[in-house]
């Protein structure tokens, strides 16, 4: 073994390491690995960035833009409308659902196709009595099996056919992957719906409702002489937060007033509404001379029970006479009276949440949101947005506590309280979908037409081979510009940024890997332990163990590992390169065990209310599945 060899396997072996800690994003571990192999002269200075005009990097990137496109025009929200049955058992549902989900996945970003399904398929649960995740995770598990079978369903299909493009000179064409993807796609989607439902365990999420948010709500007044008049809303959140407190709306006037602004001065008499936890309540109200709505409400009662005493005695008299002369029903006014008091009463606080142009409206962190990893002081979600965030849902655990200082992860839900468009808003810049039923979004249907139009043409284009895919679909972003789907200023919120840097910063490692000799030493050694010299038992090899990694690696991560060792494995084999690097493609895309292994299954993970070793149960059958039909579909399509 020569020492490049050692020093690109060790630069390997730490990358994978890392990527399976996951204590770093998997951009900045990829990015890492490269610069170290730059350092190391593994990759020469002058192609360390070459990986940024690879055109799997570039077609992926047009890809998320016109799936983008789709979404916003309303062009996939008609369809699943159209195609979805209104009213049917969970068995036709499902089935509906999870087929719908594997189409879209086919032609467009399967995690933009699911957040778009999520909200439909939690509806329907919540319909038919069922718990969510009995439908989230066959949704899931259908969207990811419906992006194996065209070039563009997924990352690593691309990065398989640009590995390819180096091998034989050409990469793989549009429906190249059909025949087995279909297949396996067909067969899986079969087991989930006929036996899915079964296999998924029984989890409960609670909806708004369930965060129980009411018992720590308080209304507090600036009474006369407090220290909180004349101070700014920003200075009594900062001493409210000492005390793990804050305030989500101002009563002024009479005039209730969500998510005030941090520059707003308070007067007397006005009453804050204050989220805290009943240990810091009392510190929270000391610190600034706050007295509770509830406690002068009761002073005033106290000052009124004597006359109402007086008056009730009174009553007593005039019933009598009432009796006497026969008009006794008059007296049931007052009973009548009293119940409309209690009711106003109870409904105090949901009137404080909810009203007509307040609403509680839940959204799931989406896997690419900017804010993953940082709170919500962190990105100052009031100021900007307008909107409090009320409680936080993680894998089934509801929390309210510290919730400015919490880090957010992927597939977190979050109960947000302010008007609609505030937190539609805050949805589209930061990447959380939400899990109400939207209204449907038709939007122009003009534009509708045009983004299937040009989404269709950039297929054809690519599929026929009239132009290289990475062409065809860069055209088909510069159409969706001039005719106006798309404007420049939101051209590049819909790219996956960190998915980009880490396929450029990997396919130089990956070449590295080649030009060392070190994949041929990784395939020989497998080859001779394992497989004993079988091509068949290589491929099956090569499938699970690629399929192994991305359960716990990201998909195109995988991809650009496994490529080379597969193009060795066939070189060692002396057979076709195309059966090994179809096993990667395939392998790289069945990821069902964990919930970190593909973005889909990190975005039910919360609105399910799924645990970690909750995916399992049905995900390892479903590899079972791809194992039993791919390897025989890839022998038949794909000779050795």
């Amino acid at each position: 073994m020569s020492t490049p060899q050692i020093m690109i396997l060790a630069v390997l072996l730490g990358t994978v390491v890392l990527f399976l800690w996951g204590r770093w994003r998997h951009d900045m571990v990829a990015m890492a690995s490269l610069l170290v192999c730059v350092v190391l002269g593994l990759v020469p200075t002058d192609g360390a960035f070459v990986g940024f005009g690879h055109p799997a990097v570039i077609t992926v990137a047009c890809i998320l833009i016109l799936s983008s496109a789709l979404q916003r025009s309303g062009a996939v929200d008609t369809l699943s409308r159209t195609v979805l049955p209104q009213s049917a058992g969970p068995f036709v549902t499902m089935a509906a659902l999870s087929l719908l989900a594997a189409i879209l996945s086919a032609f467009m970003n399967n995690v933009g196709a699911l957040a778009l399904l999520m909200p439909i398929a939690l509806q329907i649960a919540n319909k038919q009595d069922l718990p969510p995740g009995k439908i989230l995770m066959p949704l899931a598990f259908g969207s990811i099996l419906g992006g194996m079978t065209t070039l563009i369903g997924t990352p690593p299909n691309l990065i398989v056919s640009g590995f390819r493009a180096e091998v034989n000179g050409a990469g793989f064409s549009m429906f190249d992957y059909s025949p087995v993807g279909v297949a396996i796609a067909l067969a899986g989607l079969l087991f989930v719906i006929l036996l899915g439902r079964f296999l998924v365990p029984t989890r409960q999420r609670a909806g708004a409702e369930g965060f129980e948010t009411g018992s720590y709500l308080t209304e507090a007044r600036i009474t006369e002489g407090s220290k909180a008049i004349g101070m700014f809303m920003r200075d009594i959140n900062d001493e409210l937060e000492k005390s793990d407190a804050q305030v989500i709306g101002l009563i002024r006037n009479e005039r209730r007033i969500p998510a005030p602004s941090p520059y707003r001065e308070l007067q007397q008499d006005d009453i804050l509404l204050i989220e805290a936890e009943p240990e810091g309540l009392a510190s929270a109200l000391s610190g600034l001379e706050l007295t509770l709505e509830a406690e002068l409400r009761s002073e005033e009662a106290n000052a009124e029970q004597k006359e109402e005493a007086k008056e009730q005695v009174r009553a007593q008299k005039a019933q009598k006479a009432a009796e006497k002369s026969g008009d006794a029903p008059k007296a049931d006014a007052e009973k009548e009276d009293a119940s409309k008091s209690e009711k106003k009463d109870s409904d105090t606080k949901k009137t404080a949440l909810q009203s007509d142009d307040i609403s509680l409206i839940e959204v799931v962190v989406l896997p690419n949101a900017s804010f993953i990893g940082r709170s919500a002081a962190d990105i100052r979600i009031r100021s900007r947005y307008g909107i409090n965030l009320l409680a936080l849902s993680r894998q089934g655990h509801r929390s309210m506590s510290r919730l400015r200082t919490m880090k957010m992860q992927a597939g977190d839900v979050l109960l947000m309280q302010g008007t609609p468009a505030a937190i539609n808003e805050f949805g589209n810049r930061l990447g959380c979908a939400p899990l109400a039923e939207r209204s449907l979004n038709l939007g122009d249907k003009t534009q509708a037409l045009k983004a299937t139009a040009i989404m269709a043409v950039a297929i054809a284009l690519a599929a026929f081979g009239i132009l290289p895919a990475a062409i065809s679909f860069a055209l088909g972003v510069l159409a969706t510009l001039l005719v106006g789907v798309v404007s420049p200023r939101t051209l590049y919120d819909a790219v996956d940024w960190p998915v980009v840097v880490l396929l450029a910063a990997l396919i130089p490692v990956a070449n590295a890997m080649e030009s060392t000799g070190s994949a041929d030493l990784i395939a020989r050694f497998l080859l001779d332990t394992v497989a004993q010299g079988s091509a068949p038992v290589a491929l099956a090899l090569i499938l699970i163990v690629t399929m192994t990694l991305s359960d716990f690696m990201n998909n195109a991560a995988t991809a650009a590992v496994m490529c080379p060792i597969a193009i060795g494995s066939a070189a060692q084999l002396d057979a076709s390169s195309d059966p090994f690097l179809m096993a990667v493609a395939i392998g790289a895309s069945c990821a069902f065990l964990t919930p970190i292994g593909h973005q889909n299954n990190t975005l039910i993970l919360g609105p399910g209310g799924f645990r970690f070793s909750d995916y399992w149960r049905l995900g390892l059958p479903i590899e079972i599945i791809v194992v039993a039909v791919g390897v025989p579909m890839l022998l038949w399509v794909w000779p050795l």
